[in-house]
């Protein structure tokens, strides 16, 4: 099995993330033992965080009008929300060019965490992206954190205070006390090249039989012969690609608090889950995951990414 971290880290490798946030002595933020577990935390960080995305794309309308961009140089861009407890390292890693330096607008127990954004320059580079990911990456491995999707733009503090975290202060607080203490993991299967294609032509006597009335001839002169084999192939690696998942998914679920099956990214993928994980299960969830390796030895390659950010276990769509 490799593992790597999120962000920039090449595949296979590990990388340790820079601490950026820390929690204040004597912080208000409860046990998470003490709290519901299972399908319920994405339930209620999605509730939570639902509003803030409205209301944040209301700010950013407003920004986005040229007069108010003319009398304004700068926006408050905005990651996520923290408990307020938290103690950053100030470092101009945020989006934006020149990078902001990242900071927190607080209000009672929360707190966004923010950067300022000259509004000179339009946002959306893939450099951008990979900021905003990087840092709530970083963050969540350290403290709990809602995530913003990319571009949540807000026009001061002050509107951030009174338009987000205000009116939605209890529910991000229950959110974020429903995340404390647990970690959102990327757990990504690959067939091994060559591996699964073996496997159908030995199961689908239809698409042995294609396969060597077109071998050694021209392209153009089996090309319906092609074309099916292609389909009983495809057919055959979605069959095999959802019993894997669901197999690993549920092999996974007793070590972790929810499992969320994603689409996959490409046409040998066997599997790819988000896992939410308690912290202090963390090493119980990677020793099942290496069993799953050894189980797959030779078939499917693992890979273990993260802490991320809990983006699959909180919706932040409004």
């Amino acid at each position: 099995m490799a593992r790597s971290t999120s962000g920039p880290a090449a595949p296979g490798s590990e990388q340790e993330a820079p601490q950026v946030a820390g929690r204040r002595p004597g912080g208000a933020v409860q046990d998470a033992d003490t709290r519901a577990t299972g399908h319920a935390t994405a339930e209620a960080s999605g509730r939570a965080a639902a509003g803030a995305s409205g209301a944040s794309a209301r700010a950013g309308e407003r920004t986005g009008v040229p007069e108010q961009r003319q009398e304004r140089a700068t926006a408050s861009y905005i990651y996520g929300i923290l408990p307020s407890d938290v103690e950053l390292t100030p470092e101009p890693r945020g989006v934006g060019d020149p990078p902001g330096e990242i900071a927190l607008v607080r209000h009672r127990d929360i707190a966004a965490l923010v950067s300022e954004l000259r509004l000179t320059r339009p946002l959306g580079r893939p450099q951008d992206l990979v900021a905003h990911q990087n840092l709530l990456d970083d963050v969540a491995a350290e403290v709990p954190v809602l995530p913003l999707r990319f571009g949540a733009v807000m026009e001061s503090p002050e509107a951030i205070v009174s338009e987000l975290l205000t009116p939605h202060h209890d529910r991000f607080r229950s959110a974020l006390e429903e995340l404390e203490g647990r970690v959102q993991f990327v757990v990504k299967g690959r067939y091994e090249e060559g591996t699964v294609l073996r496997e159908v032509l030995a199961e689908e006597p239809e698409a042995a039989r294609l396969r060597e009335e077109i071998r050694g001839l021209p392209e153009e002169a089996t090309w319906d012969a092609r074309i099916r084999l292609g389909e009983i192939i495809n057919r055959a690696v979605e069959v095999k690609r959802d019993a894997d998942t669901q197999v690993l998914a549920q092999g996974l679920a007793p070590h972790a608090v929810a499992v969320v099956i994603r689409e996959p990214t490409h046409e040998e993928d066997a599997a790819h889950l988000a896992v939410l994980v308690e912290t202090d299960r963390q090493e119980e969830f990677e020793r099942a995951l290496e069993e799953f390796g050894r189980r797959w030895a030779d078939r499917v390659t693992l890979r273990l990414l993260g802490p991320q950010a809990p983006y699959d276990f909180v919706d932040t769509q409004g």
